[in-house]
């Protein structure tokens, strides 16, 4: 029922921008929280992101340092990893997470895809 469908991701050079992109179906974004987390090979995966449903508040995790911004669409029920000035260490497979009003933990995933950042 639910899907979530994450694009955008490749390779790009450190310093360089890419904006990642999760589809949602099933599901209403506007009510529901979504995030994007990431892992890298051998590591744990990682929260990056995430926006809320009602007031529309966004955070992200410390390594982010202001160079990743996390925003959605309503009408296009997508929301969005906007990646400026990446870094070698962001290399990894980036997942959308979403989770409905009430519950803590998210229960719908995407599959990824892979961010490639070369020096």
């Amino acid at each position: 029922q639910v899907q979530l469908v994450e694009s955008g991701g490749g390779l790009v050079e450190a310093g360089g921008s890419l904006r990642l992109s999760c589809a949602a179906s099933g599901l209403a974004l506007g009510s529901a929280g979504t995030a994007w987390f990431r892992q890298a090979p051998g590591k744990e995966r990682e929260f990056v992101a995430d926006i809320t449903w009602g007031r529309y508040t966004t955070s992200n995790a410390n390594f982010v340092k202001g160079r990743f911004t996390i925003s959605r669409d309503n009408a296009k029920n997508t929301v969005y990893l906007q990646m400026n000035s990446v870094e070698f260490e962001d290399t990894a497979v980036y997942y959308c997470a979403a989770v409905r009003v009430g519950v803590q933990k998210y229960t719908y995933w995407g599959q990824g895809t892979q961010v490639t950042v070369s020096s």
